[in-house]
């Protein structure tokens, strides 16, 4: 009595249509506890114009982009936590400022 070919059943399906998974192009391997910095553009604290947001929590200020393509130019932006003329910032982009501050507050109308 000859052994029947275990494999047989396997060699009969990859001659029909069998459906596979697109294949992805290959990615690269991240090594486990690697960060991914994004581009930041650095740019120095100059002036400090006032507090800004519904409770004050943001302080916007004027900045001096350091380096990079749009390198002298000064923006305005909003920042967050404690900041104070001299220290550098590190911007994600230099395309938009923060809208001006008014002069007004609560009551004037």
């Amino acid at each position: 009595m000859a052994k029947e070919d275990p494999t047989k059943h396997l060699k009969e399906e990859s001659r029909g249509q069998v459906k596979r998974k697109p294949s992805r192009p290959q990615q690269e391997e991240q090594v486990k506890g690697s960060v991914q910095f994004s581009f930041a553009t650095p740019a120095k604290v100059e002036e400090i114009i006032g507090r800004t947001g519904a409770r004050g929590e943001a302080i916007q200020i004027r900045c001096r982009v350091i380096d990079g393509r749009d390198k002298n130019k000064i923006l305005r932006r909003n920042v967050k936590g404690p900041i104070q003329i001299g220290d550098i910032l590190m911007l994600r982009e230099t395309e938009f400022e923060a809208s001006q501050l008014t002069k007004g507050g609560r009551g004037s109308g």
